[in-house]
Formats: structure tokens, sequence, C-alpha cells
């Protein structure tokens, strides 16, 4: 079953050097330790999730999610100098060097994923 799954499913969900999905946190009240969350398999759908629903980047943190953990993004990669979001080109610019050999000009490792948000 594990290599049918890898054959039909996304490539790069299987290559253990990028993150399988992103996490949004949005909390809900502020300076409380509760939040909503959102996902999507890349960040930019993430991000045109998050905009289209018209959350701010200031109040929000996107997480990597690894199998055996997360790390947040810092807001630099996918934020403006103004605070607000990159869209592409600029935020696959942004994110070559996080993602080094995985993003180039016209293509990336991410292509074969969904790019559609989900959120509470």
């Amino acid at each position: 079953m594990n290599i049918l799954r890898e054959l039909i499913g996304p490539k790069s969900k299987y290559d253990k050097t990028l993150p399988y999905t992103y996490e949004a946190r949005i909390p809900i009240i502020e300076g409380v330790e509760k939040y909503n969350c959102y996902l999507s398999d890349t960040i930019c759908g993430l991000i045109e999730y998050l905009e289209k629903n018209e959350f701010k980047p200031g109040d929000t943190k996107i997480y990597e999610v690894f199998l055996n953990g997360e790390k947040m993004i810092e807001q630099c990669f996918y934020t403006n100098k103004e605070g607000t979001w990159l869209h592409k080109p600029e935020l696959c610019l942004s994110l070559s060097e996080h993602y080094k050999g995985h993003i180039h000009e016209g293509r990336c490792s991410f292509k074969d994923r969904e790019r559609t948000g989900i959120g509470p």
C-alpha cells in the first residue's frame, strides 16, 4: 500500500527535507494561548487562503509541519517591508533561499501539491 501511495501521491510529500503541510495559527483572544488553525499543503496556498479570509500577517504565525515536529517560519519570508502578504512570484523568490534546491524560476518541488486551504 505504501508503494502505491508513493507512486500516485505527491512526490514532494515523501521528501523528508520538506514539510508535509503548513499550519497558520491565529490567536482567538489576544494574550491567551488559544488559537484557530488553518492548513494547506503549500505555503502559497495557505497565504492565499488567509488573505482571502482577511487575516493579517501580523496576527499570524506560520509553521512548517514535519513528521517529527514543527518549525515556525520567520515572517520576513512571507511578508514585504510594509508587513503585507507576499504573493507569487515574490513569495517564491523569498523562499528560494529557505528551500534551497526546491524552488527555481518557473517551477518548484511543491507543484505536485494541492493549494487549497482549510480552517475552522
